[in-house]
């Protein structure tokens, strides 16, 4: 498929293996259904659900490119995420990589969990008893426990938008850092795979355009292939700045609508970013979409 002729997509979506509500053939039906022609199931740290996607995908005559978000650490930035596209997912090297990845995320987990119930909290163990737990299923466990009700409501805290700042954020009081993959290190590892790295939604985690853009060169110097401007937050101003920097940088300018869950207060549906008027650049990851 020629660049200019661009199917209907949306390349970033996650399932049960990671922090979604859905199974990863229900993620994609529900893409099919929206009208997505080329998709990406991009749960954290694994490629755990690729093959169940790719078989939905055929069935629903959707094209899948087999992908991956990495958490990562950059500076005073403990949770940058790198998006890889176009992987093998069945690389040896790739999985054994995503497994240590996971295992320090499960470290985290743990020691917030404890540090949550050392404050005084209960935790719901049902919202914590799944394969990928992060700090979304910690929230989880503390908003849904009945003992708890009666503190987050003096506390002010009705749910995760609002228990995140106050105690699951690098400064509050259950933070536990992340210790791995650096971002260049993430980039390696796509690579190896052969995939291409894509910075995802970069104005969710830095706020500052000078600090956005001084970052994207970093990133660029790390070996970086593109940058998802396109992104349900992001506002008409900041995705024309991501872009204009992805051209004059000769990147990739992807897009995404973030699907968590039917029922997530933002991250609820598919194709809910705009393109103000701009042409994505999609390169390989067009080519590597998979019916």
């Amino acid at each position: 498929m020629h660049e200019t002729e661009l199917p209907t997509f949306d390349l970033q979506a996650h399932s049960t293996r990671s922090d979604g509500a859905l199974e990863p053939a229900e993620v994609v039906a529900r893409a099919a259904a929206a009208g997505v022609e080329l998709l990406a199931l991009t749960d954290h740290d694994t490629v755990a659900g690729i093959p169940e996607a790719l078989t939905a995908a055929q069935r629903h005559g959707v094209a899948l490119s087999p992908a991956a978000e990495l958490s990562a650490v950059h500076g005073g930035y403990e949770d940058l995420h790198v998006l890889g596209y176009a992987l093998d997912h069945a690389d040896a090297g790739l999985e054994a990589a995503l497994e240590d990845f996971r295992a320090d995320r499960g470290r985290r987990v743990r020691a917030m969990a404890d540090s949550l119930r050392e404050l005084g909290f209960e935790l719901d163990d049902a919202a914590l008893a799944r394969e990928a737990v992060g700090r979304p299923h910690l929230a989880d466990a503390v908003l849904s426990h009945p003992a708890n009700a009666g503190r987050l409501r003096a506390e002010g805290i009705g749910g995760r938008d609002a228990l995140f700042p106050a105690y699951l954020v690098p400064g509050a009081p259950a933070y536990v850092p992340r210790s791995r993959p650096t971002v260049p290190a993430a980039i390696a590892v796509i690579h190896a795979a052969g995939g291409v790295a894509v910075w995802a939604h970069p104005f969710w985690d830095v706020d500052d355009p000078a600090e956005a853009l001084a970052t994207l060169d970093a990133f660029v110097a790390d070996g970086l292939d593109g940058v998802e401007a396109f992104y349900v937050t992001h506002t008409e101003e900041q995705t024309r700045l991501l872009y204009e920097a992805t051209s004059a940088r000769g990147l990739l300018a992807t897009g995404s609508s973030d699907f968590h869950s039917p029922e997530h207060e933002r991250f609820d549906g598919f194709r809910n970013f705009e393109l103000y008027g701009l042409e994505p650049r999609l390169g390989p990851i067009t080519r590597s979409g998979r019916v």
